[in-house]
Formats: C-alpha cells, structure tokens, sequence
C-alpha cells in the first residue's frame, strides 16, 4: 500500500474544501450573517493550512493501482464529509453532529435525504453550502482535482474509475488530465446555462445558483419547506429539463461538441434512458388522468417528478406519495434504473440495467441453440468480459448491502414501504422516498444507528460500492 500518495491525495481534498469554503464566508457576509461568515472563513483557512501541510509529505514512491486508488477515493470522501459537517454544528444551524454528518453526507453524495424539518430556518451561509456540496459531489473532487493538478507517476485512471459511476471508465482523449478537465468544462457551462434561464424566468440569483447547483449534481436540497411546488411552471419546467439533460452520459455531449452527432446519438444507453423517461410519463400521466387529473397539468407535475427520481434528484413539486399505486410503483422502479453511466445521476444505471437484460436474453437463445455463439455488444461493440464480470459482481454486492441495511433499518420498527424505500432512496442516492421518507417527510425520525446505516449507504452508492468494501476489507491493510 503506497501510503504517502494516499496522504497527498487527501491533503488535496481538505485543501480544496478549505476553498470551497470560501463561497458560503461571502454569502454569509453579503447577507450580514457575520458569525456564519467568520466560522466558514476560519475553517477555510485552517483547511487550506492543514492540507497543504498534508500534501507536503514526500512520495515514496509515484505509482498507485487500483487498490490505492479505491482507498484513496473512499478515505477522501469520508474525511471530506468529516470536515463538511463541521459549519451546521459551529453554527448552530444543526448541533447534533450524527445529523449534521447526514445532511452533508447527503449533499456530497447528491442524495438529497434530509433530516431537517425547517429548511428555511438556516442561515443563507449554510443553505448555501449544502446545495453547493451537490455541485462538488456530482462530478467527484478527485475528478476537479484531476482536471486542474498533473499527477505524475502511477495510474490516474484508478482515481477515475473508483470515484466515476457507471460501469467502465474511458478516456474521451489521450489523456485522463484532459478527459477530467473537459468533464468539468461541460459541467460548469451546463450549470452556467441552468443559472441563466432561472434568472430569465424572474428567480432570484441566491435561489438561482442554489437550485442549479442541485439540479446539476442531482442533489435535490431544496431552499424551501415546499421544495419547488411554490415557484412558477416556466422555473419548475428550466429545472425539469435541466435535471433530465445531467443525467445524460456526458460522452454524449462530447461527441455533440466535436459534431459527431451520429456517434452521439448511436450510443444505446442514451437513447433507452430517454425511453424509460418517455415511457414512465406517459403511463403515470394516463393512471393519473384516470383518476380525474387534467392532462396538461398531469404531464408538466408527472415529467418532474420522473426526471427527479429517475436522474436521482430528489426535488418535489408535488407530494408523489398520494398517487395511485400504479404511478407509485413506477417511482419505485425508477429509483433502482436511475440515469446513465458517465452522469451525474445514481441509481444502478441504464447501461448496467440493458447488460442484465442482455445476459438473460443471451442466456435463453443459448438453451434454445446451444450452439450458437452469441456475443453480447453494446453499441456494435463486443462487452469486455471484466465489464461483465464487474457488473454482476457490483449487483450481488448491492443486493447483499440492501438486505443487510434493511433488516437493520426494521428495529426502529417503520412500516416495511417506509424501511424498504428508506434504503433505496440512500443506496440510490436519490433523496424522498414513500411514506415517511416521502417528498414531504424526512429521515429525522430514524434512530442514530439507522442514520449511520443511511450514511454508509449513500457513500457506498455514490463511490458504485466497491471502494467502500474494499476500504473496510481486512486484506486491504495487511502487508
């Protein structure tokens, strides 16, 4: 194990929150809530002080694999949450640490689970921070860190691969450095984009930057008790395309950028992701017309919600929680199908989904004609093996995860619909779930050791599981 990388690298982390730091300060400042400002500012200088220190350490050697990488990138994402609950507790603003450790979980992850039951009761400073840690988490800080530092030596396609979701990790150029820099270039102009048209559509800038940040992570904090129900159908619609386009692979922006359209619109993931979203509105908007709801008003409050749980978003205009079961049952499906590989969404992902689905297909031609070789393709091309493999390996580990937090969930004896979507919704990263995890209810009802369980479920779903098991394996650390 090649500790002093693994040091470096999470000296970077807590240097670059240190910086991340610095936006809340200035809002805590234009907004006069100077206590709020000053702890932000002090916390910020001490981060970037002590992660320089960090970092200083000399390398033994340069290289790092992919088990450096998975530990790497799970310490990096519990010491960056370590540090991010810090403000709520200095602040006051949530003074139980376990529920302060939750709610930044819950952002960095761009989960969108809250335990809080007065959004608007935070200071502007902290309301802030928590839709800004979407924005950090949704395309990964080791990813930002990648983008703007050179790393010499070693492999930075392990860092990739562990913080990256989806199934495989390619490079869009000949080098990670320049594929890291042009996945955040994108991100940043996409999320310029959404600021622009929630300002056109009369939103204020602070609400604007907080609402973009969480449609771009497909976070989901809202900056308001009722989420988005209160703003205008023109905010809510910007927000509902804006949540879709995030959860789209963003090779396939790419390839729009450099005017390979057909490329880009031959990749089979996108076009069954925007299927399933299609699809899902139509079906819920046919259960709901039924039940006497008016059509237009049902597709705009039904494409929505589907975009904010299918991207893994969270946000809310509508308590989805009242629908017939058969919409009901829909959300559900779609918390576990969540948005495309290469996006900012969670989920188990499209691309994933279509493999299984591929499996089973080529499995039963198979006892059909046995001799018959089949391959399975994605895009024309064959499936690696480890692709495969990595995938079916990723679905046992999460089913094996889900079981085990949902019996733990149990003792604090919820009924089963609130435990079971409880657990989708972190594992998911997705946010509200049924009952009481609703779009209108909370986590804050749960004991502290089902919060720890949620905590380890949004970090395992976030970082795609393994570098958390890989974390806690006891072969990891032996010589």
């Amino acid at each position: 194990m090649n500790y002093s990388i693994i040091f470096k690298i999470i000296g970077w982390v807590i240097q670059l929150e240190g910086i991340f730091f610095l936006p809340p300060a200035l809002t805590g400042f234009i907004y006069k809530e100077y206590n709020d400002a000053l702890i932000y500012l002090l916390l910020g200088i001490l981060c970037i002080i002590s992660g320089g220190l960090i970092r200083r350490q000399k390398l033994n050697k340069t290289a790092f694999y992919a088990k450096e990488g998975f530990v790497a990138v799970a310490l990096s994402w519990i010491v960056m949450s370590a540090i991010g609950a810090l403000p709520f507790v200095l602040t006051k603003d949530i003074p139980y640490y376990p529920d302060a450790l939750f709610e930044i979980i819950s952002g960095f992850t761009t989960t969108g689970s809250s335990i809080l039951t007065d959004v608007e009761a935070l200071s502007h400073a902290n309301l802030l921070w928590r839709s800004f840690s979407h924005w950090i988490g949704g395309m990964g800080v080791l990813v930002f860190i990648l983008a703007i530092l050179p790393m010499t030596g070693g492999s930075t396609t392990n860092l990739m691969k562990a913080e990256s979701p989806g199934p495989s990790v390619g490079k869009l150029v000949p080098k990670m450095q320049r594929t890291a820099f042009l996945l955040y270039a994108i991100y940043l102009v996409m999320t310029i984009i959404t600021v622009i048209f929630l300002l056109f559509g009369g939103m204020p800038l602070f609400d604007s930057l907080c609402h973009a940040f969480g449609a771009a992570g497909t976070g989901g904090f809202g900056i308001k008790n009722d989420s988005l129900a209160g703003y205008s159908t023109y905010l809510q619609n910007v927000i509902t395309i804006s949540m879709f386009l995030f959860g789209v692979n963003f090779t396939f922006y790419y390839y729009i950028l450099i005017r390979k359209v057909k490329d880009a619109f031959r990749m089979e993931e996108v076009r069954w992701y925007f299927i399933i979203f299609l699809g899902a509105v139509a079906l819920i908007t046919v259960s709901l017309v039924a039940e006497g709801g008016g059509i237009g008003e049902s597709i705009q409050t039904v494409a929505f919600q589907v975009a904010s749980v299918m991207t893994t978003t969270g946000y809310a205009t509508t308590d989805f929680n009242l629908w017939p079961e058969f919409g009901r049952a829909i959300m559900v499906c779609l918390m576990f199908i969540g948005a495309c590989a290469g996006s900012t969404g969670g989920g188990i992902k499209v691309s994933r989904i279509m493999i299984y689905l591929k499996q089973v297909r080529k499995e039963l031609m198979q006892q059909i004609h046995p001799k018959r070789i089949r391959v399975l393709k994605m895009d024309g091309k064959a499936l690696e093996h480890s692709v495969v493999h990595s995938c079916n390996t990723l679905l046992m580990a999460y089913i094996v995860i889900f079981i085990v937090s949902l019996l733990l969930i149990c003792l604090d004896g919820f009924d089963m619909t609130t435990n079971f979507t409880s657990v989708a919704a972190t594992l998911n990263n997705i946010g509200p779930g049924l009952n009481v995890v609703g779009p209108t209810g909370n986590f804050s009802e749960f004991s502290t050791l089902s919060k720890f369980v949620f905590m380890f479920d949004m970090l395992a779903g976030r970082l795609e599981i393994i570098p958390m098991m890989v974390l806690f394996h006891p072969s990891t650390w032996k010589k």
